[in-house]
């Protein structure tokens, strides 16, 4: 997909990605890094870091990989500061790293619930608060995207990162209000059905449901979330703050993928059924 963005736009900025050693994450690192930023990522899988370091390399991109387990505070402090000494203050933060499982809600045991929302709530929050501090409000400046899903009508199927991405969602909106001050924008990209590593790890029935679901009828690619992140994360968005962009190929105002079961209509409580007609 030929660039929309100038050559050089991000000279002498850093830019985290977490989660940036494959799919939405490596996309969106690599648009950066050819753009000219300094690029930083990290993750828990160290044979798919380095072959997202690598990767990023064969692309002649300044590249800082090193784990990290966004759960944790003290690795997300040490990652932080890791890149401070590497590349110096970052300007750009895309918080991307997450992961789900389908699941109706009434089988999620609680080690699920609390593995999801650590990942996609507290470490989100975590990794932006170290970043933040550290490096973007003692500079005066910043730009944080956060990625988070297709939550405008919940999220069946799903309900454990549903509600971590609300949080997201929410937390969003409210930093945009508080790190105004400082000159830090804070935006959302959520996406629809995007064909990526993870995505493939669903089964098909499931991704083609979504398909179904989408008013356009087809999936997402990695490059297409990662151009609006881009976008966010560059100047030209530098007014644009609290807002959650979707790309999902219009599903969130379309189409249903949880399918509800007619039931027998219940019958109304006593109390109800006595409150009549108000126009009687």
């Amino acid at each position: 997909m030929p660039s929309i963005f100038r050559p050089g736009l991000f000279a002498g900025q850093t830019a985290i990605v977490t989660g940036g050693a494959s799919g939405i994450g490596l996309c969106t690192a690599q648009i950066l890094g050819e753009l000219g930023a300094r690029v930083a990522i990290c993750g828990r899988n160290p044979e798919r870091l380095e072959a997202g370091r690598l990767h990023l390399v064969a692309r002649d991109i300044d590249v800082h990989a090193a784990l990290c387990d966004i759960r944790n505070v003290d690795e997300i402090n040490a990652f932080v500061a890791g890149v401070g000494a590497a590349f110096g203050p970052a300007d750009i933060l895309v918080n991307n790293a997450g992961g789900q499982f389908p699941t109706a809600a009434a089988e999620l045991s609680p080690r699920g619930w609390e593995a999801v929302i650590r990942n996609n709530l507290n470490g989100t929050f975590f990794m932006t608060q170290a970043v933040a501090k550290a490096h973007m409000i003692p500079a005066r400046r910043g730009r944080i995207v956060n990625v988070i899903a297709n939550i405008q009508r919940g999220f069946p199927g799903m309900v454990h990162t549903g509600a971590a991405r609300a949080g997201v969602e929410n937390m969003t909106r409210t930093l945009a209000v508080e790190w105004a001050a400082h000159n830090v924008q804070v935006n959302a990209v959520a996406p629809g059905v995007i064909r990526t590593s993870g995505t493939a790890q669903y089964p098909p029935q499931l991704l083609e449901a979504g398909r179904l679901a989408t008013p356009q009828k087809r999936f997402g690619t990695a490059e297409e979330t990662a151009q609006l992140i881009v976008y966010l994360a560059s100047f030209a968005a530098s007014f644009v703050t609290g807002v959650t962009s979707y790309i999902d190929g219009g599903a969130h105002l379309w189409g249903d993928q949880w399918k509800v079961p007619d039931i027998p209509e219940p019958e109304l409580p006593e109390a109800v059924r006595d409150l009549g007609d108000p126009a009687d």
